[in-house]
């Protein structure tokens, strides 16, 4: 197990990806703490995790970040490995985006890994193998219709690893993003939904018109994710920063 009690904080960590990466962390290891709004969903995944504690907090509120990242450090102690993954995706005509709807998908998209990159970062410049790991998109990689408030955000936090990446680089921290394509989550069912809302096709219609990005025609599954966060999280990859990595099965980005 190569990060045996090394201190790893997800956020977004009570469903789907999130709660994928935690796992694959423990497996190796770490010791978990699991950020998100709803205690009830990350106290379900917690159960499962030895040791795994959970800090419910509203990520775009610098206040709570620094509270649950200071009841994080009581639990475990210093971070030394923090997974952005939170994150949000609603979809519109770029005419009918609102204000409210565009700053809202940017609190949570890009505003709470400024909170969270901050608050962790005296941590992460102490641990002798920090790390960065960003959930990001293909969406930060290339355009995608519809969706012009995520687009727009996944590409910021794309820069915003690219910049910790040469400003951290004679530190031991690193930091990348991954980028999945559609991924079998609660957003691609939210997402199936309003296909079905707005065509009419079946379920199993809509699923196949996302699952057509991806040259290997499916969905990728939230383990694959994890797995390449894991890797990019090991003390031995110091030299892998400022990366997007893509988790798309050969999708052009």
């Amino acid at each position: 197990m190569r990060l045996t009690n090394i201190h790893a904080l997800v956020t977004g960590g009570g469903s789907g990806i999130g709660a994928a990466i935690a796992r694959a962390l423990a497996a190796e290891g770490a010791r978990l703490t699991l950020v998100g709004r709803r205690r009830d969903m990350l106290e379900a995944v917690a159960g499962g995790i030895a040791d795994a504690c959970v800090a419910p907090a509203d990520i775009t509120s610098r206040e709570q970040v620094d509270a649950a990242f200071a009841a994080a450090r009581a639990a475990h102690g210093p971070i030394a490995i923090l997974i952005n993954n939170a994150g949000a995706a609603p979809a519109a005509p770029f005419a009918k985006v609102t204000s409210e709807n565009w700053r809202s998908t940017m609190a949570i998209n890009l505003d709470a890994l400024f909170h969270c990159c901050q608050a962790a970062l005296p941590d992460l410049i102490e641990a002798a193998a920090g790390r960065i790991v960003t959930v990001a998109s293909t969406a930060g990689l290339k355009g995608y219709a519809y969706t012009a408030p995520y687009v727009a955000s996944k590409h910021g936090a794309i820069g915003l690893m690219r910049a910790l990446a040469a400003e951290l680089a004679r530190t031991n921290v690193t930091a990348n993003a991954v980028c999945p394509g559609f991924t079998d989550t609660n957003i691609v069912a939210d997402a199936v939904a309003n296909i079905r809302t707005r065509t009419g096709r079946s379920a199993e219609e809509a699923r196949a018109e996302l699952a057509r990005f991806n040259p290997q025609q499916r969905l990728i599954a939230p383990e694959e994710v994890a797995s390449a966060v894991t890797w990019l999280c090991l003390p031995e990859n110091q030299s892998v920063t400022g990366q997007s990595i893509a988790i798309a099965g050969g999708e052009v980005t």
